[in-house]
């Protein structure tokens, strides 16, 4: 050995005995936080005396301190800074650990000194991608909904149907809650103000649920950590509408929330409150034929119409956090709210009918058909846990739901003449009143038996209890009396319990990290139906399967990251989609489901590579693979009556399971800045989508490749001003019996700050057309050769205008955490 190769080694030695050495972690909830600031300061003088950054697990060690007291500060871009005061170095030969310090999210922060490094949007994680949501202004005022319609993985179609990589059938977390509702209702009460990220977890772990053939959506709420209060106010307001669609009444859009958080050591109070009316304008343009071979004619009725909706929104929250010590913690929380949906859809048919052998014209009718379906929904629930942690450090948590939930709402049917309303053809009437109720209760332990990972294990028990009371009228033209129309009308029960437990591993080690569980769940589910005019029907589906997920992360030294994912799935349909009985849905169609309704089981893997850069600029890919057994869609047919005749001019449109999905795709995400004041943050996603299997005795064999396009484009006029574009496009897309259109719609947002960013305003201009484009436009076109055709061209209210005002009275930062419904919000 050389001599001063000898002389670096011993005064490598000497240095550790004789300072020093401190360590610590860094993280954001339950995750690591990376390139977080670590700066230690001498408490008597405050000298700097070292500065270091957290590595890919959030840790940071500081060496060679000598004996003395110090104080330590972390911080990160976007978060909080902590100061860890009387840290006493006495014995340089034992290193101190100051253990795991948790940042809380802030929005502002150094008000004098301001050091700026932009926080990237997106952050790999080993099984999920987190997503920065005060990235995305062009949500602001808004939803959870339009948070989402930003993120490369997601896609909003016309109808408002929001899909996780071209799939719909996903679960919503609340703060890691597990809820079971209707993605397009839980974030539609939900305000983009208060969302702090988003977590997109396409192949969950055993730990959680496994409902949702495409994983979890966890919806993250702002939090602080001091004491004191916090008060927000956003107030939404929507100007006149801009394009005429000639609809009955003119749209309204104006709305408020706000949020009030208390916390004082042990007690730590949340209440909050919604109001909003959102509608929008649209026309509705079709055109349908179906053919009666066997009695040799065609029937076209092409339509045009108004196609409207009406939304009301509001209600209360409140959770109470009660920790006595540091290893006991209670939370009680309950929330009620209502939901109003009317869609107006208000058509002119023109019916003809012509020979299938000369095209001859047989006859023609004209009428004009008002339809009404109005949807309710009354939501209340609430909850209960408990959480303790023990000297060991590891973990015992309790939690239970209980929901109660009130669904209905009728649709009405007129039709009317055509130049003439006075002339009453038909009027029907049918409600679909179906109260609703949850209970989930549920058991988790988690602990470190070995150096190289964490055990989790739990139990949960849940029960649905679903009843409907389904009845069709049918006014008497001649008496003037509703009678009720048997063959339409219903008694639909369903009962599902769930048993499920699971034991799950995580750990790391060196640059790997990994995970890997198994989870057992048996369901029974008991469906009972009865027909106005039909024996009772009781219908039994159990099964137990096993449920096994497997992930693994790894750190390269260039920060590049390469993970894979596998992990199943099942996906459990709402009981609309197996009531077997006909509801009008249109003058043209009729609605109905499967009683035999078989749940999708999926089996999904995913290959991973990302990367971050200097600057707030990164990177990443996803390429994956699913395979979704007995894929539900909905399907149309011919329409028969109850005594085998053809319904020439309605389709019946079914949800039913038609054979086997699969998709192979790849997601891709980049943010750069091209300038210190421009930042792009870019998502695709592009995948092969395949239906093979069979309806109605005939077989389905569809192939195509899809893509949506989420851009993101922000300029920074100054540290208050700022002007953001946004662009949603959705390409065609195949369904068993079709294809839905492209749908795509521009946006800018125009941010300015107030009073020390106390007051932001944003003023939204969505859905970008001026007349020279087709925005916010989707044909949805379906068929069966040689049976029926038909097309329906959805055309939604474009150039609207929206100011939205946020006023946040006090510093303290926003901690408000509530739940939401698991249950009924599904069935919405």
């Amino acid at each position: 050995m050389k001599f001063n190769q000898l002389v670096l080694m011993v005064t490598f030695l000497v240095t550790s005995a004789v300072f020093g050495q401190l360590t610590g972690k860094v993280v954001d909830g339950d995750f690591p936080l990376e390139y977080a600031t670590a700066t230690l300061f001498s408490a008597n003088d405050k000298a700097l005396v070292a500065g270091v950054v957290t590595d890919s697990k959030g840790t940071f060690k500081i060496g060679n301190i000598k004996n003395g007291t110090y104080y330590l500060e972390v911080s990160f871009i976007g978060f909080e800074k902590k100061t860890i005061k009387n840290i006493f170095v006495k014995n340089r030969n034992t290193p101190i650990n100051l253990g795991t310090i948790a940042l809380v999210s802030a929005e502002n922060q150094l008000t004098d000194v301001v050091v700026k490094n932009e926080k990237t949007t997106v952050v790999t994680k080993i099984d999920r991608q987190v997503y920065d949501a005060k990235s995305f202004q062009n949500s602001q005022g808004g939803t959870a909904t339009d948070v989402l319609r930003n993120l490369p993985s997601i896609s909003i179609d016309g109808q408002g149907e929001i899909s996780v990589r071209g799939s719909s059938g996903f679960v919503v977390l609340l703060n890691g809650k597990p809820t079971q509702g209707s993605i397009s209702t839980i974030l539609g009460q939900l305000p983009a103000n208060a969302i702090e990220r988003v977590e997109v977890v396409t192949a969950p772990s055993a730990k959680y649920d496994p409902d949702g053939k495409a994983g979890i959506l966890n919806i993250i709420t702002k939090k602080g950590a001091t004491n004191g209060t916090y008060a927000q106010l956003n107030i939404k307001g929507g100007f006149p509408s801009i394009e005429n669609y000639d609809n009955k009444d003119n749209a309204q859009r104006y709305g408020i929330d706000g949020t009030y958080n208390f916390k004082k050591d042990k007690w730590d109070v949340s209440l909050g409150g919604s109001y909003g009316r959102n509608d929008i304008q649209g026309r509705r343009e079709g055109d349908v034929f179906t053919n009666n071979v066997t009695k040799g004619y065609k029937t076209q009725f092409p339509s045009d119409g108004e196609r409207s909706t009406d939304e009301l929104n509001y209600s209360g929250r409140f959770t109470v956090d009660f920790t006595p010590d540091t290893a006991n913690n209670f939370s009680v929380g309950f929330y009620a709210g209502k939901r109003k949906n009317e869609r107006t859809a208000d058509i002119y048919y023109n019916n003809k009918t012509t020979s299938l052998t000369d095209g001859s014209t047989i006859k023609t009718f004209d009428y004009y058909n008002e339809n009404l379906r109005v949807r309710d929904g009354d939501f209340a629930l609430g909850s209960f846990d408990y959480t303790h942690t023990f000297k060991n450090k590891s973990k015992f948590t309790s939690s239970v739901l209980y929901e109660y939930t009130l669904l209905g709402g009728p649709t009405t049917n007129l039709n009317l003449g055509y130049s003439d309303p006075s002339i009453v053809y038909q009027d029907e009437y049918n409600t679909n009143d179906n109260p609703l109720y949850g209970t989930r209760a549920q058991l988790d332990y988690e602990f470190k038996p070995f150096s190289f990972g964490k055990i989790e294990t739990g139990y949960q028990f849940r029960k649905l209890k679903h009843n409907g009371n389904f009845i069709y009228e049918r006014r008497n033209n001649t008496s003037g009396e509703f009678e009720l129309v048997p063959e339409f009308s219903s008694v639909v029960n369903l009962d599902r319990i769930l048993h499920s437990g699971y034991v799950q591993l995580n750990g790391s080690k060196a640059k790997w990290e990994y995970a890997a569980g198994l989870r057992l769940e048996s369901m029974n589910r008991d469906f009972y139906l009865k027909g106005a005019n039909q024996p009772a029907e009781n219908l039994a589906y159990d099964y137990v399967k096993l449920f096994p997920s497997a992930s693994a992360q790894y750190t390269l030294d260039s920060n590049v990251k390469v993970k894979a994912a596998y992990s199943k799935r099942v996906d459990r349909a709402p009981t609309y989609k197996m009531n077997p009985f006909k509801e009008r849905e249109h003058s043209e169609t009729f609605e109905q489901g499967d009683k035999n309704l078989l749940p999708e089981f999926t089996d999904l893997i995913e290959l991973g590579i990302s990367k971050n850069y200097k600057g707030g600029n990164s990177i990443f890919a996803t390429a994956y693979y699913r395979d979704v057994q007995n894929l539900i869609n909905r399907v149309n047919t011919l329409s028969y009556d109850t005594m085998g005749v053809l319904n020439d001019t309605i389709l019946d449109r079914i949800y039913t399971n038609v054979g086997r999905g699969k998709a192979i795709g790849l997601e891709v995400g980049t943010q750069f800045k091209p300038t210190a004041k421009w930042t792009n943050f870019i998502g695709a996603n592009i995948y092969n989508f395949n239906i093979k299997g069979g309806f109605d005795g005939k077989p389905i064999n569809s192939n195509a490749t899809q893509y949506s396009i989420n851009a993101n484009s922000t300029y920074n006029f100054s540290g208050t001003a700022s002007l953001q574009f946004t662009l949603n496009y959705l390409s065609e897309k195949i369904t068993a019996q079709g294809e839905d259109s492209r749908f795509y719609s521009p946006n800018l947002t125009l941010r300015k700050t107030f009073l020390d960013n106390q007051l932001v305003a944003t003023l939204q201009w969505q859905n970008i057309d001026m007349g020279l484009l087709n925005s916010n436009e989707q044909r949805i076109t379906t068929y069966n050769p040689g049976e029926f055709y038909t097309t329906t061209n959805y055309v939604y209210e474009v150039d609207m205008v929206l100011l939205n005002l946020s006023y946040t009275f006090n510093k303290t930062k926003n901690r408000s955490k509530f739940i939401d419904s698991e249950f009924g919000k599904k069935e919405f």
